[in-house]
C-alpha cells in the first residue's frame, strides 16, 4: 500500500505526557514507587502514540516522553563511613541519574537510594528528566509491538525519539564524564539509555530475559560446563533444602522440578545463558561465552548493567609449566593482557588487582570439593599470572617472542577470555576472579586432541563446575559491603554501586 508522505517533522504538533513536578522523598520505597509510576506513564504514552500512528497510516503528531530521574543535592563535606565503597558522594553538589526499568531494578534502587538517605540525611528528588526515551526501548518486551526498521512509509525519527549515542556510551564508567551537560554530577555508572541498550543486547545474545539473571555469574568457554550445570541444577531442584527454586534455559524455558524436560530453542544464541534461580536473585547464572576475548567483552559489557555481585571465569587453559598436569587448577592472582579488546577503554598499564574475598572463596571451594588442604592442595592448584591472548593458534607462529614474554611475566597458564573478564570487572566495578583447569600443555608437547579431550572432560568438568558454584555460594553468604571492594572505586566515584 502506498502511503502519503508525512508532514515535515517541524510541522507536527508535539505530544508529551502531562507535566509532572519533581517531588522530594525521605523514604526509599516511596521514591522507587514514584519512579515506577513515571516510567509506566512515559512508556504508555509512547505505546499509545505508536499504535495511533501505525494504525492511522501516517503521523499526525510527534510523540515524546522522558526517562524519570533521581537527584541528590548536598551541601556538606561530612565524611561517610570510610569502610564503604558505595552509597555516598564525595563532595557537596547536585548528583543525578536517569532511570529505566524500575520494575526490574526495584530492589537495587531501593537499596542504593536508602543508603544515600541514611548517609547524607537529605531527601532525594524524583521527577521526569530531560532525556527523551527512544521508542525502541519503550516498546521492548510489550506484546504485539514491533518497531519497523524503516518506519511505515515515514521516517521513524520524525515522529519518535530513537537511541542517541550521546547518552548511550561508557563515558562515566571510563572516567571521561565527570559532569552531565546540565552541570550535575553522575549518581550512577550508567545512563538509562545505556542500560536499555544492554538489556536489549542481553536478550539477543543469550536468548533469556534480563529478569532471569542472578547476582552471581559464571562464565565458561565450553559446552561441557553447561551440561554439568544443568545436572547440578536438577539435583538442586530435587533437594528442598537447597534454596533453589527453578532453572531457566535459552528461550526463557523454565523448569521447577528435577525431572522436567528443558525445551531447547529452535536456534541456539551466540552466548546461551542458564540460570539457577534463588529468591532475591541470589542464585547462579552460567553463560557459555564460547572462545575468544571479543565474546568475553561483549557479554560483560552488557551483564554489567545488571550490577551483579560477582562474576568468575571457570574454563580451560593451556598450562605453561612442566610441573603442571592435565586437570590441575590455576587460580589467577594477576593477568597478562594481550587480548587487545579493551585497550581503548582500559589501557594495558592499568593493573588488575586480585580481590582477597574472591580469592579466598575460590581457594576454599577448591579445598572443600577436592578434600585437600594446605600443602597437599598445591599438588593440584597453582596461583599465578594468567595470560590472555587474541590468537588461538599462537603456537603455530614463531614462539620465541611470545614464550619470552610469558616467561618474563611468570605466567602459569594461557587462555583467551580470563583477563578480558577480569579487566571489564575492574572497569565496571564488578568483583571478579578466575579459576581455570589445565586442558593441554602445548609448550611441552601435550596438545588438546579429541581422544585426550574426551577423557579429560569426563573426569574434570563436573568437579570444576561444582567448585565455581560453591565459590559463588560462599560469596553469597558475605555482606555486600565486603564483596564490593574499595579497590574497584576511583577518586571521583558514583554513589550507586
Amino acid at each position: 500500500m502506498n502511503l502519503r508522505p508525512a508532514p515535515p517533522a517541524a510541522a507536527l504538533p508535539l505530544r508529551t505526557p502531562d507535566p509532572r513536578a519533581a517531588e522530594a522523598f525521605t523514604e526509599a520505597a516511596a521514591a522507587v514507587a514514584r519512579l515506577r509510576d513515571l516510567y509506566a506513564e512515559a512508556t504508555a504514552h509512547l505505546a499509545e502514540g505508536f499504535a495511533e500512528t501505525m494504525g492511522g497510516g501516517r503521523p499526525v503528531a510527534r510523540f515524546r516522553a522522558f526517562y524519570p530521574e533521581v537527584r541528590l543535592t548536598t551541601t556538606s563535606f561530612a565524611a561517610a563511613d570510610s569502610r564503604l565503597s558505595f552509597g555516598h558522594v564525595a563532595e557537596p553538589g547536585t548528583y543525578a541519574t536517569t532511570i529505566t526499568r524500575p520494575d526490574l531494578f526495584a530492589s537495587y534502587l531501593e537499596q542504593q537510594i536508602g543508603l544515600l538517605l541514611r548517609n547524607h540525611g537529605v531527601p532525594v528528588t524524583v521527577g521526569p528528566s530531560d532525556t527523551p526515551m527512544p521508542i525502541h526501548f519503550a516498546l521492548s518486551g510489550r506484546p504485539g509491538f514491533v518497531v519497523p526498521q524503516e518506519g511505515a512509509g515515514f521516517a521513524l525519527r520524525d515522529v519518535f525519539d530513537v537511541p542517541d549515542l550521546a547518552t548511550t556510551n561508557d563515558d562515566i564508567v571510563n572516567g571521561q564524564r565527570l559532569r552531565h551537560p546540565d552541570g550535575t554530577m553522575p549518581l550512577a555508572l550508567f545512563t538509562a539509555q545505556r542500560i536499555d541498550y544492554s538489556l536489549a543486547r542481553l536478550a539477543h545474545y543469550t536468548a533469556t530475559a534480563p529478569e532471569h539473571f542472578q547476582n552471581h555469574v559464571l562464565f565458561t568457554n565450553y559446552q561441557f560446563y553447561v551440561d554439568e550445570f544443568e545436572a547440578f541444577a536438577r539435583a538442586a531442584l530435587a533437594d528442598p533444602a537447597s534454596g533453589y527454586t527453578a532453572f531457566v534455559g535459552p528461550g526463557d524455558a523454565v523448569i521447577r522440578e528435577a525431572g522436567a524436560p528443558l525445551p531447547a530453542p529452535g536456534r541456539m544464541p551466540q552466548m546461551p545463558a542458564y540460570h539457577l534461580i534463588r529468591a532475591g536473585g541470589q542464585g547462579v547464572t552460567l553463560v557459555n561465552i564460547g572462545v575468544g576475548p571479543s565474546n568475553a567483552k561483549t557479554a560483560t559489557d552488557h551483564i554489567a548493567v545488571l550490577r551483579p555481585h560477582a562474576w568468575l571465569m571457570v574454563g580451560h587453559c593451556a598450562g605453561l609449566r612442566t610441573t603442571q598436569r592435565l586437570g590441575d587448577f590455576v587460580l589467577a592472582h594477576a593477568y597478562l593482557r594481550e587480548d587487545n579488546v579493551l585497550n581503548e577503554d582500559l589501557p594495558v598499564w592499568v593493573p588488575i588487582p586480585a580481590l582477597a574475598e574472591i580469592q579466598i572463596a575460590l581457594q576454599e571451594a577448591v579445598a572443600e570439593v577436592t578434600q585437600l588442604e594446605g600443602y597437599e592442595l598445591k599438588r593440584i592448584m597453582r596461583t599465578g599470572t594468567v595470560a590472555t591472548i587474541d590468537n588461538r593458534n599462537w603456537e603455530l607462529r614463531d614462539q620465541s617472542g611470545p614464550v619470552q614474554r610469558l616467561s618474563q611475566s611468570r605466567a602459569v597458564a594461557l587462555d583467551m577470555e580470563s583477563a578480558t573478564i577480569a579487566a571489564n570487572g575492574f572497569r565496571f566495578r564488578v568483583p571478579y576472579g578466575t579459576l581455570l583447569c589445565v586442558s593441554d600443555k602445548p609448550l611441552h608437547g601435550e596438545l588438546k586432541l579429541p581422544g585426550m579431550a574426551s577423557d579429560f572432560y569426563r573426569a574434570q568438568v563436573a568437579r570444576h563446575l561444582q567448585i565455581g558454584v560453591r565459590a559463588m555460594e560462599r560469596l553469597r553468604e558475605m555482606p555486600l559491603e565486603r564483596i564490593h571492594s574499595r579497590k574497584l572505586r576511583s577518586f571521583e566515584e558514583t554513589a550507586f554501586l
